[in-house]
């Protein structure tokens, strides 16, 4: 989960720097520059944020349905799920790779890409990894402050918290450098990273480590 809270840095930076401000996987941004957009502030996009939050919705809607009776834990269609989102980024960058950039396309691009994310949030959901949801850290910033010995001084698996908040910022990082190579790089080494987790994790799920990594 953290691997992919990487990758979503990767995107997110790919989105906002080479999809005219748009985040593939941050929705409360998206909903951010829309309501700034709305009022007619300069240069903000509309389009490209409202077509993310609802293709973000129904990638979660999505996954949601997919796994509807699975086990907890790591499961077969997990695993499917996960492999399946790879292909429709990879596809995304394909895409950008071949075709001339217009705004159709990048358009397209950022509803596949807002769709694979979440139904990848809708995956990680349902996996249940405590303080990962793999798209946002806003909530495991406030649990890393909050229940630190500065707040309230109780016992947190901190670790894990700060893990995630790196990840996403060195997925930023790689995402930024990668986006001046244009789209497809980027979104390429996402697809490329959420295949790996999905073999990995059916990969622990034979091996009998899923359910228990889940479960911490």
């Amino acid at each position: 989960m953290l691997v992919l809270t990487f990758s979503t840095g990767v995107v997110d930076a790919v989105g906002y720097l080479g999809l005219d401000r748009v985040f593939t996987a941050n929705m409360t941004g998206n909903v951010v520059i829309l309501g700034m957009a709305l009022t007619g502030a300069e240069s903000l996009p509309v389009a490209g944020p409202a077509a993310a939050l609802v293709a973000f919705f129904v990638g979660a809607l999505v996954g949601g349905r997919v796994l509807r009776g699975a086990p907890a834990g790591w499961s077969v269609r997990a695993t499917a799920a996960l492999l399946a989102l790879a292909i429709v980024i990879a596809g995304a960058a394909v895409a950008a790779l071949v075709c001339a950039t217009s705004p159709a396309l990048e358009l397209g691009v950022t509803i596949a890409v807002s769709f694979s994310m979440g139904a990848q949030a809708g995956v990680a959901r349902h996996l249940g990894v405590a303080d990962v949801t793999t798209v946002v850290v806003t909530s495991t910033l406030v649990g890393l402050a909050y229940d630190s010995r500065l707040g309230r001084g109780s016992s947190q698996k901190w670790v894990r918290r700060l893990l995630a908040v790196v990840a996403i910022g060195a997925g930023a990082v790689v995402g930024a450098l990668l986006v001046r190579l244009g789209l497809a790089p980027g979104m390429l080494l996402c697809a490329a990273i959420v295949a790996a987790v999905a073999v990995a994790g059916h990969l622990g799920r034979a091996a009998g480590v899923g359910s228990a990594e889940a479960a911490t």
